[in-house]
């Protein structure tokens, strides 16, 4: 709102042609639009090799009525205000002003973060409880391992029965796997039972997730149908359409049908939609996409996706009809494709995405989204690198593999690779890997073995089936030699982090500071600390690791005065060294859970 306060709203390129071109820029934060006082555009690169003598012409879209502006602008002032305090609020707990912390918490009753993070702070910062705080973290990284209840995960379903306030839940996705629990929750008593924690023990349904439920609150009977598979795990066999009722009152699944698709009904969907006519005893389904094997050689259509119609099932004589078939025509009898439905339109537009990959598309509609993705990809903050970028259309994600800048003067302090991730959905990027060491002619040889060096000219291919990037040749740009290029040829493959990693990486970092805490009091109880505790939580295979591990022991080895800075009292060290802790545990959570990421000392300007 002010010329000295400037927030980056896109950073992205033009092309070199005279054809005009839109950007859409950053305009909201937490889904709330920001009002915007200045614009301010500053070129990129002020000259290129390609680059004509050019006049531009930009014009502004916005919003400037008064009745949308004034409530942004209120907004806009009270999220500032929100900022600063937890800001504040963060300074004055690192530093252990704990009045002023408290005081201010009062007063505004304003959070700094989720309240798991403030019970992590107070375990560990505050009483030093380690135990407590490996608890926190389990219960972070397994859900809260509480079977009174349902644990954490996606893509499950639920239904109401409203005649007796009773809602049932049943199985998702947690992140690793697909679940097959039941549960049912009893608005009334506020209370869940858990009916089943393996339904295809119990002749019901297999653990899935993305599959669709409705109720016939009449009959008191549940229907299932439909489920997501990865695709490496698809085969004719696990592409029949299974479809279950539960009946209430017995506590009963029934299989109505092994294979819908060879009953005239659907085939195999994920993401469709399902609605019940208690009435007339019928269900109507429509929509979603049909799961196809991978590596079907004679369907040509297999990569292109493929929508199921409507269709209507008849409870009591147990047969389908198909009303619709997917249909891109809007003739007055066609049931169109889903542009209003909002799962579905999803999966529409990632074709899109998937299509500007692959083709040169000419359409507006599709401009827009293949317009976005090229110039999402140049607010990695590297901007006039050269990149590659693939996509994954089952993630929802594009990577971006950086390259060498193409600024020939700064070429050789401009070295470095990094590779960072697309969320589509969530509009987000991260960095997964970066290497800022500037790759010399004496190049450390191991940092070579390990990662190839940047170069521009290469090619990137990425078998998204098997997750694997493939990466082969390119220019190094050496000033040295300007002719040389580069035949190395190497594969990537990204792991995220499992659930098992996660919990044994907190842990560790736990015990290590707790060791550390011990050894200054009493060094033979934290020697047998080490050789029992700590140890089980180290990856003796990970030779880094293991070699901090056993630097670890000179601990015990140094007097108590060593450790505390001058002018620094015990306390204000153990307190310090905690908060460093928890500043690291905190980088594990999601960013809606934690403070905010700035410090208040930065403001400060000499």
């Amino acid at each position: 709102m002010s010329e000295e306060n400037m927030t980056e709203l896109l950073s992205s390129g033009l092309k070199n042609d005279y054809n005009k071109e839109t950007f859409t820029l950053k305009h909201k934060i937490d889904e709330q639009m920001f009002p915007c006082r200045f614009i301010k555009i500053v070129p990129l690169m002020s000259w290129g090799p390609s680059f004509n003598f050019s006049i531009w012409y930009v014009e502004l879209h916005g919003i400037d009525e008064p009745d949308v502006v004034q409530p942004c602008l209120n907004w806009y002032s009270k999220y500032r205000e929100q900022e600063a305090i937890r800001l504040c609020l963060k300074h004055f707990r690192q530093h252990n002003y704990t009045e002023a912390f408290e005081s201010l918490q009062k007063k505004t009753k304003i959070a700094l973060e989720h309240p798991m993070l403030t019970d992590l702070h107070d375990k560990l910062v505050l009483k030093g409880d380690f135990d407590a705080c490996e608890g926190l973290i389990d219960k972070a990284v397994n859900g809260d391992g509480d079977d009174s209840r349902p644990g954490m995960r996606g893509g499950h379903q639920m239904v109401i029965d409203v005649q007796t306030e009773t809602v049932y839940l049943f199985g998702g996705w947690d992140g690793t796997q697909d679940l097959a629990d039941f549960w049912a929750y009893s608005v009334q008593d506020n209370q869940w039972l858990c009916i089943s924690r393996d339904t295809e023990k119990e002749n019901g349904p297999s653990a899935r997730s993305c599959h669709k439920m409705c109720i016939d609150s009449q009959r008191r009977q549940i229907y299932t149908l439909g489920r997501y598979l990865d695709s490496s795990v698809r085969n004719s066999k696990s592409l029949k359409s299974d479809f279950y009722r539960y009946d209430i009152d017995t506590n009963t699944w029934t299989l109505l049908s092994e294979d819908t698709s060879a009953d005239v009904g659907p085939k195999l969907v994920f993401d469709h939609q399902m609605c019940m006519d208690s009435e007339k005893h019928m269900i109507y389904t429509f929509g979603g996409r049909i799961l196809t094997c991978s590596g079907n050689v004679d369907d040509t259509r297999t990569n292109e996706p493929q929508f199921s119609g409507l269709y209507a099932y008849h409870c009591q004589s147990n047969t389908w009809k198909l009303l619709r078939e997917d249909s891109c025509n809007a003739g007055p009898e066609d049931v169109q494709s889903r542009i209003g439905h909002c799962m579905l339109f999803h999966t529409r537009s990632k074709t899109y995405l998937n299509d500007f990959f692959s083709y040169d598309v000419d359409s507006d509609h599709v401009e827009i989204i293949s317009d976005g993705t090229k110039k999402d990809s140049g607010m990695v903050p590297m901007t006039g690198f050269t990149q590659r970028a693939t996509i994954d259309p089952e993630l929802n994600e594009i990577h971006v593999l950086s390259g060498l800048s193409k600024d020939k003067d700064k070429r050789e302090e401009n070295v470095r690779n990094s590779f960072w991730i697309y969320d589509i959905a969530r509009n987000s990027w991260s960095c997964v890997y970066k290497n800022d060491q500037a790759v010399k002619e004496n190049a450390n040889k191991s940092l070579l073995e390990e990662e190839p060096c940047p170069r521009f000219a290469h090619q990137l291919v990425y078998d998204e089936l098997h997750k694997v990037h493939y990466l082969f040749g390119g220019n190094p740009g050496k000033s040295c030699s300007p002719k040389m290029r580069l035949d190395d040829f190497w594969s990537l493959k990204l792991c995220r982090p499992s659930k098992e990693y996660l919990l044994r990486h907190c842990k560790y970092l736990i015990r290590k500071y707790r060791f550390e805490e011990k050894a200054q009091t009493e060094p033979l109880s934290a020697l047998k600390y080490l050789q029992n505790e700590l140890s089980v939580t180290v990856d003796h295979s990970d030779p880094e690791e293991t070699k901090e591990f056993q630097l670890l022991a000179s601990a015990l080895f140094r007097s108590s005065s060593d450790f505390i800075p001058l002018g620094f009292s015990h306390v204000d060290q153990t307190y310090g060294q905690r908060t460093q802790l928890f500043d690291t545990l905190v980088n594990f959570f999601p960013d809606s859970m934690t403070p905010p990421k700035g410090s208040l000392v930065d403001l400060i300007t000499l």
